[in-house]
Order: structure tokens, then C-alpha cells, then sequence
């Protein structure tokens, strides 16, 4: 009895969450709750379903699928990247055949460029501007998505200092070579669409196939996530098939 009040006295006094996060910010008014809970949680939940190999399993397809998700952003992320600094280096070309400064040309391309490739036009900029050697500071600037393009823009402005070849046909030079890479990318990604696909299929039949068996009544899960063996087998399948995915996607991307 002294329990039971002392629960209901618990739970009249416990603060309300409306309340509390009145008293936040608009944008931080939701409540926290870390990534890594849901991944215990879901690494609990996958244990007490499938036992140790189908954990093992799940970790090792999430890790794969992950680190492919991580790669295709990448590859987005740098496409997008070079394409505005593509688009950059064609109003820094106009400006200096238009007759202005090399500073002034690349400041003010970089007012219209996005993020990242306004840096690297700013960086040329006042490298410019202040006299200094812009190749040296071009390959200073830390810009992962944009490090192939950095290091040949800074090789045309090294090629124009030193030789005395007008900076704007290095420059045009310089974005047609980029514009000729994206879409040999975006070519060669068109015609992997249909092998990929056919590899996501190919990927899915395993998982097809033992949902078949358990309709049949063939129980492939029980052996699967009961016996020794099973466990062993899941954890197997699921190596190849992680194996299959990343390899598919290395012979397929540009």
C-alpha cells in the first residue's frame, strides 16, 4: 500500500514535458534523444529476434550499406561542387575579357558562385589582389570536395604567370576540361543505371527466397536464427552479400 502512494505521489510531482519545452527555443523545443540510442535499440531488438549470427549479420550489411549512402552524397556533394566552380570560372572569364582585374574578376564571380566554390575564387582573389603567389595559395586551401579542381586551377594560374598565356584562355581552358569530366560523370552514370539496378535485384533474391521458404512452410528462419549452423549461414550471406553491394557499386560509379 505504502508503495502504491508513494507511485502515485511520484507521478503527480513528475514535471511535464509541454511545460518544459515551452521554456526552449523555437528550434530546440523537440526532445533530444541520441542517435545511439536507436542503434542499441534496434542492435537489442535484433538480437533477441535473430541471436548473435543474425546481429552480426545486421552489422555487417548496415556498416556496407552505410558506407555506400556516405559515397553516393559524396559524389553529389563534389559534382555540384565542380559545377559551380565551373560556372564561376565563366564570369571570371567574361570580367577579364570584359577588361577588369583578375582580383576584381574573381570577387566578383564569387558573389554569385555557392558554397564551396566561392572559397576558392575568394582565396584567388586576395591572393591576387595583395600580389602573392596564387598557385601557392590555391593548393593551401583545405577543400576536399574540390581538391582535383583546385590543384588543376591552380596549375592554369601558374601556367599563365610563368608563361605569359592570357589568364583568360587558361581559365576557359580550364572549365571546358571541367565541364568535359562532369558529364563524361554524369554519361557514365546514366548507362550503369541498368546494371545497378540489376544488382539490387540480384541482391534482394536471398531475401526473397527465404521469405518464399517461410510461406511454404519450409521454416528457414528457424534454422536460420535456431541452430549453429543457421547462424553461421547468416552471417556468411550476409558478408557476400555486403561483398556483392560494394562491389557493384566500385565497378559502376565514374
Amino acid at each position: 500500500m505504502v508503495g502504491l502512494l508513494l507511485l502515485a505521489t511520484a507521478l503527480l510531482v513528475w514535471p511535464h514535458v509541454k511545460p518544459i519545452r515551452r521554456l526552449r527555443p523555437a528550434a530546440a523545443r523537440g526532445v533530444p534523444v541520441p542517435k545511439w540510442f536507436w542503434v542499441l535499440a534496434a542492435a537489442v531488438a535484433v538480437y533477441l529476434t535473430t541471436g548473435l549470427g543474425g546481429l552480426l549479420a545486421a552489422a555487417v550489411v548496415a556498416v556496407t550499406v552505410g558506407r555506400i549512402v556516405r559515397r553516393i552524397r559524396r559524389e553529389r556533394s563534389q559534382n555540384a561542387a565542380t559545377e559551380a566552380l565551373s560556372n564561376g570560372l565563366g564570369g571570371v572569364v567574361d570580367e577579364l575579357r570584359a577588361g577588369a582585374h583578375a582580383a576584381a574578376a574573381a570577387e566578383g564571380a564569387a558573389q554569385d558562385t555557392p558554397a564551396p566554390a566561392n572559397e576558392v575564387l575568394r582565396t584567388a582573389a586576395a591572393a591576387s589582389r595583395r600580389g602573392g603567389d596564387v598557385e601557392r595559395a590555391l593548393r593551401e586551401l583545405d577543400q576536399p570536395l574540390l581538391r582535383t579542381a583546385v590543384d588543376q586551377l591552380a596549375r592554369a594560374w601558374r601556367v599563365s604567370a610563368r608563361h605569359g598565356v592570357a589568364l583568360a584562355d587558361v581559365l576557359d581552358a580550364t572549365k571546358a576540361d571541367l565541364d568535359r569530366r562532369l558529364a563524361f560523370a554524369r554519361q557514365v552514370r546514366a548507362r550503369m543505371a541498368g546494371p545497378r539496378a540489376s544488382a539490387l535485384v540480384l541482391a534482394g533474391l536471398p531475401v526473397f527466397g527465404v521469405l518464399l521458404g517461410e510461406l511454404s512452410g519450409a521454416r528457414p528462419l528457424g534454422v536460420l536464427t535456431g541452430t549453429p549452423a543457421g547462424q553461421v549461414l547468416l552471417v556468411a550471406g550476409a558478408v557476400l552479400l555486403a561483398t556483392g553491394l560494394w562491389w557493384t557499386k566500385r565497378i559502376t560509379e565514374p
